[in-house]
């Protein structure tokens, strides 16, 4: 019959094994997360943002038109509350065979997607689609496309207090993170104005992720 001395032995050793089991899987789990985190591109986790649709929005204005333009990059719309995030992905979603069917058209595997409203501030107002242009890094960019999402986009003109909407791609992702400008014939917002509230709202969600992750192994 075994002492109390080889007893107590084996208990300690069936602890330690416990113990480093527990270690063990701990390590495990942080890895998936990485992993995970890597192959998405860091990006932030959706419903964690309180930005709203206007905070990534930019406005021109010109004599006949009011234009609304939304980002629709997944580093930028997860910033989003949750309702905003998911009316965008939505939208997003309703138009992805149209969308992708003009991507590989045009031989673009990540296209720049932005949200683009005209608002007609006088009686037959026009609009030109291909007017719209990105000026990243001192090049101009033109959109490739333009998949329409109201039913009157491809008219082109808008009385007073209508609207159009299409969801335009461009050849490159639109560097969110930096300062780019949209244009309209002479008319021209800059996306600098933003980059201070996106930059502390990513922040903020990294680190309240790390902080639940961080709990969540322990």
């Amino acid at each position: 019959m075994p002492n109390a001395t080889a007893l107590a032995g084996k208990h300690r050793a069936a602890g330690l094994l416990l113990t480093l089991a527990a270690m063990l899987g701990a390590a495990s789990a942080a890895r998936g997360q990485d992993s995970a985190s890597n192959a998405h591109g860091d990006l932030p986790p959706a419903g964690f943002g309180t930005l709203s649709q206007g905070d990534i929005a930019l406005t021109l204005q010109t004599d006949e038109l009011e234009i609304r333009v939304v980002s629709l990059d997944e580093r930028v719309t997860r910033l989003l509350a949750p309702d905003s995030y998911t009316s965008l992905h939505g939208l997003i979603e309703s138009r992805s065979l149209a969308i992708d069917t003009l991507a590989r058209r045009n031989g673009i595997t990540a296209p720049g997607l932005f949200f683009v409203t005209f608002f007609g501030r006088r009686s037959g107002a026009r609009f030109d689609s291909q007017n719209l242009s990105l000026v990243i890094r001192n090049q101009l960019y033109r959109p490739v496309g333009v998949v329409p999402y109201s039913d009157n986009f491809n008219s082109q003109q808008l009385e007073v207090r209508q609207q159009a909407s299409g969801i335009y791609l461009f050849e490159t992702q639109t560097p969110v993170f930096e300062s780019f400008t949209v244009t309209y014939g002479s008319a021209s917002a800059d996306w600098e104005g933003k980059l201070n509230r996106l930059q502390r709202e990513r922040s903020r969600i990294m680190s309240r992720v790390r902080a639940d992750t961080d709990t969540t192994v322990h």
